[in-house]
This record gives structure tokens, C-alpha cells and sequence, in this order.
């Protein structure tokens, strides 16, 4: 059996192209979507203006906003792959479903709840479009985690 530091680098690694994966559908997706992205900023900018306020005491500065929502994004997608991969590990059945419960747990977990409560983006409403492309975009997220993952595993080592 693997290491536990590498079963949670293989997740790390798989959460990383997850991230990757879901960032291109959603590049393609969100005008079939009708997403047109708004002029406000996304969550994972103001996930980093919080982060930033707490360790330097000041937003993050207008020129790096995009690359710090980035940096959010992976970091976050890097943590819930290692975890994942570690509980997976420990009860094998969290796989099934190649990532589908995976990707709706993350949606519902964080979209629905983590990022309206910390005040990063409203309260979800019963509005179609907006939903079904969270939806769609965590989905490809479990999938692709899922299949980066037993990709992983099934490597020699």
C-alpha cells in the first residue's frame, strides 16, 4: 500500500488538474450558459481580499486580483484532491460514482453555503442558468479528480 504522503500527492495532483479541467469548461460553457460573468468580482477573489486583509491587513491590489482569484481556485482544488485522495484511502466507496457525489458535495458545500456565508456571494435562488452551470462546472471537477486520482493510483509505486 502507498504512503500516506502519496496517496495525498496523487490527490493534490488530481485536485490541481481538476481545477484546470473545470477552469476550461467554463471558459467554453458559460455562454451556453448565459453567464456573461458580470462586473462584480468572483468569490475566489473575495476569498483572497479576506485572505489578504487577515495577513497583510489590505486587499489584494487591483493589478493581481486576477491571479490571486486563480491562486484561491487551485489552492482550494489542490486541498479537496489531497483530502479526497485520503478518504478514499480510508473508505474505498467514496469513489463510486467516478466523482459525480464528489463534484455535488463540493458544489453544495461551497457554492451553496461556504461562499454566501462568508459573504463572498449571495444565497443561492431558484434560478436556472446560474444553477445548472455550478452544477455542470462541479461535476466536471468530481469527474476529472476522480479519474486524475485512480490515474494516479494505477501508476507503479
Amino acid at each position: 500500500m502507498r504512503s500516506l504522503f502519496t496517496t495525498a500527492s496523487i490527490g493534490v495532483g488530481a485536485g490541481l488538474a481538476a481545477s484546470f479541467v473545470m477552469d476550461r469548461f467554463q471558459d467554453v460553457a458559460a455562454p451556453a450558459f448565459g453567464m456573461d460573468g458580470g462586473n462584480d468580482d468572483p468569490a475566489t477573489v473575495k476569498a483572497a481580499d479576506t485572505l489578504s486583509k487577515a495577513v497583510e491587513g489590505r486587499p489584494v491590489t487591483q493589478k493581481h486580483r486576477d491571479a490571486a482569484g486563480s491562486a484561491m481556485h487551485y489552492a482550494l482544488g489542490a486541498a479537496i484532491g489531497g483530502g479526497y485522495a485520503l478518504a478514499v484511502r480510508q473508505w474505498p466507496d467514496l469513489a463510486r460514482g467516478w466523482g459525480v457525489p464528489t463534484g455535488l458535495t463540493t458544489m453544495l458545500l461551497l457554492d451553496d453555503v461556504l461562499v454566501p456565508a462568508a459573504g463572498w456571494g449571495p444565497w443561492p435562488e431558484a434560478e436556472v442558468p446560474g444553477n445548472a452551470y455550478g452544477l455542470a462546472s462541479h461535476l466536471v471537477f468530481g469527474v476529472a479528480l476522480e479519474g486524475v486520482r485512480r490515474a494516479g493510483e494505477a501508476l507503479p509505486g
